[in-house]
């Protein structure tokens, strides 16, 4: 399986960098995630309850930080176990690029391979859940970076247009000024 594609969070680089390495937060927006904790030097184990078709089962894997780059980027090496469900692993390469001041455009490309009943129910279900489940994590990681830095959501947001009408009101204003000239 392969997965990629790009997102833009509302936050620094340095600010999604420090969000990519808080296991409470990753723990609080990762669909399912019981837990992340430290196993090493930039190593986790984690346990995800996950649905993929029919097969729910708890996977209890190992995680591991490689070629790390602070702070535009990193690979993930992952594997896990579901009992019967089956097993999982890949990698998962990581890039952060600053956008502004205060937006990061986050990329990714994963690719990874499973194995049991997770891989009988076929490719294409495998596909629809792993996107799912990376949409679900982004909704909820921006959303949470978003309250984490408030002022970054509120300076990213549109100026209001002015109110109706006052575009009007000012062209009649300089029409009259000008004596019927301004058009």
């Amino acid at each position: 399986m392969e997965l990629s594609n790009q997102q833009t969070l509302p936050v620094s680089q340095d600010d999604a960098w420090a969000a990519l390495n808080d296991t409470a937060l990753l723990q609080q927006c990762i669909p399912g995630c019981e837990a992340i904790t430290p196993a090493g030097d930039n190593a986790y184990d984690v346990a995800i309850m996950a649905s993929v078709g029919p097969v729910k089962a708890r996977f209890k894997g190992k995680l591991r930080l490689a070629d790390l780059n602070p702070p535009q980027s990193y690979t993930l090496q992952f594997e896990a176990q579901g009992g019967a469900a089956g097993h999982g692993k890949g990698t998962a390469k990581v890039a952060l690029a600053a956008i502004d001041a205060r937006q990061t455009q986050l990329s990714y490309a994963v690719q990874a391979s499973v194995g049991g009943k997770v891989a009988q129910i076929g490719s294409r279900l495998v596909d629809m859940a792993a996107q799912k489940m990376a949409a679900e994590f982004f909704d909820n990681f921006t959303r949470a970076l978003a309250e984490r830095h408030p002022a970054a959501d509120a300076a990213a947001a549109p100026a209001e247009p002015p109110p109706a009408g006052l575009l009007a009101r000012l062209m009649a204003a300089l029409r009259r000024l000008l004596g019927g000239r301004a058009a």
